[in-house]
């Protein structure tokens, strides 16, 4: 619900602002504001944020302006076509077509299109693709459903740091080399290791590591700290599988 707000609020700004064809979710830093914080606030992780916005270290200060999505939405305009469009944007046009669920190359002015920046979405479902229709000056998104499995799970929470922790994945990832990883433990009868996915409270994520007490629908959601996966505790969310 909170994503499709944000596309119809977006929808009315791009087609009230002249010239205005792309909007992306960004956060103003305020004063106490880490990378950490922020990530965890819009779930998603440091290292996205950082790549998002050019950062090479964890430094921010406020007033920073900061995307904090890996999603551009771009309404297709009069002379569009999905080569320029992923020319412009530095994307494959293959890719396009499976984020938006396109059968074709052939788009019309007013199509909403969903676009992963630097390869975030390559391994993602197919989303759906809206199209905005213009009355009486209102933008109304319709949107399709995305064939994507979903499930709800019980989560927990761990971390690499508890005593007699190695805090290698089954994967092999580190996770004390890589405290700001999004990464859950799975059973991989029900979830496979390797999928990418998305947890509901937690972000975007990927199933690295299995756990002898994750049994059917449970799963474990890495926090880099204590206090914070203790915070977490235990609750039913939602998990859907990407890939």
């Amino acid at each position: 619900m909170k994503k499709y707000l944000y596309y119809l609020l977006a929808a009315i700004t791009i087609w009230s602002a002249a010239g205005a064809s792309t909007q992306a979710e960004e956060a103003v830093v305020n004063k106490g504001d880490t990378l950490w914080s922020i990530a965890q606030k819009h779930e998603v992780s440091v290292e996205d944020i950082k790549t998002w916005n050019g950062l090479s270290s964890n430094l921010i200060h406020p007033n920073d302006k900061l995307e904090v999505s890996p999603e551009k939405i771009y309404i297709v305009e009069s002379g569009d076509t999905l080569w320029s469009i992923a020319q412009t944007y530095g994307v494959e046009v293959e890719y396009l077509k499976k984020w938006n669920q396109l059968n074709s190359d052939i788009i019309k002015p007013g199509l909403e299109l969903i676009i992963y920046r630097n390869g975030a979405g390559q391994s993602k479902a197919a989303a759906p693709a809206k199209t905005v229709v213009k009355a009486a000056g209102t933008a109304k998104p319709i949107q399709s459903e995305a064939k994507v499995k979903s499930l709800t799970v019980t989560a927990t929470a761990y971390t690499a740091s508890c005593e007699g922790c190695i805090g290698i994945t089954k994967t092999g990832l580190d996770l004390k080399d890589n405290p700001d990883a999004k990464v859950i433990a799975v059973d991989p009868n029900v979830i496979p290791l390797g999928s990418k996915v998305y947890v509901e409270g937690y972000g975007y994520a990927t199933a690295e590591d299995i756990g002898g007490g994750i049994k059917g629908n449970e799963i474990d959601v890495f926090i880099p700290t204590t206090e914070s996966a203790m915070q977490w505790g235990r609750k039913d969310v939602k998990v859907t599988i990407l890939n």
